[in-house]
């Protein structure tokens, strides 16, 4: 009898993401910030944490933020030291990142 044999496929960051789909629900934000708290943060954790990049600072000192590529990983609302600033939710059912493996 032979041993199964282990098929192993190496999986980066770029193949990973090359094979990702988000699908967006229009009507309702999975994540909420709310700019004028975030005006008082002078951490802002959620720049440097966020491993898609999506918040942006403003010219007028808030925080931009694009939910329709998020990773869905939780860590800016983990991050966020102003209370009230970030609203996380897992998005509704049908929507959301979907990771597909090539």
């Amino acid at each position: 009898m032979t041993a199964p044999t282990i098929v192993s496929r190496e999986l980066n960051f770029e193949s990973l993401m090359a094979n990702t789909e988000f699908r967006i629900d229009q009507e309702r934000a999975h994540i909420t910030v709310d700019s004028e708290i975030c005006r008082d943060c002078s951490v802002r954790g959620c720049l440097i944490a966020c491993p898609a990049q999506l918040f942006v600072p403003t010219s007028d000192g808030g925080i931009l933020f694009n939910y329709e590529q998020c990773f869905e990983c939780g860590t800016c609302y983990m991050v966020c030291n102003e209370e009230g600033a970030i609203t996380w939710t897992y998005p509704e059912g049908g929507h959301g990142v979907v990771f597909h493996r090539a």
